[in-house]
């Protein structure tokens, strides 16, 4: 696992970084209080079955939080300002399942020092979100 700030300067395309991620019932649970969606089908047995996934299914947004922390700790790292982010939920993730979300630099617009980045997350192998992300990057100059 490879963590710390990468300066613009040092940015190369292609390059990417991932986090893996459980989804356990006190993380939802977690996710539930501080984000106040409280939707029954996160939180509820009955809900969850009775839905079209027909079980609990974990918030979108709370695999999707793993690109915040891919930027602002690993790629390109502490000091990036967070501009932009596009997202497209392809699946659910249910309570149990390992999450990898991965950030690769796509494009580097050195003079507005401004990196787009592709963002994708995973579970066992299938895409379960899809997006980008425009932020600004730390540089030494």
């Amino acid at each position: 696992m490879t963590t710390g700030t990468v300066h613009l300067e040092d940015l190369t395309i292609g390059m990417s970084r991932s986090l893996t991620k459980r989804v356990t019932p006190e993380l939802v649970e977690k996710f539930a209080d501080v984000s106040e969606d409280r939707n029954p089908i996160h939180l509820d047995e009955a809900a969850g079955k009775a839905s079209i996934f027909g079980e609990r299914i974990a918030h979108g947004m709370l695999s999707a939080i793993l690109f915040s922390a891919l930027l602002g700790e690993r790629l390109p790292g502490h000091g990036t300002i967070y501009l932009g982010q596009t997202l497209k939920f392809l699946a659910p993730v249910k309570i149990g399942e390992e999450v990898t979300a991965t950030v690769t630099v796509r494009e580097i617009q050195a003079e507005k020092k401004r990196v787009i980045l592709d963002c994708t997350a995973e579970v066992a192998g299938k895409t379960v979100i899809a997006g980008e992300a425009t932020v600004i990057a730390p540089s030494r100059g």
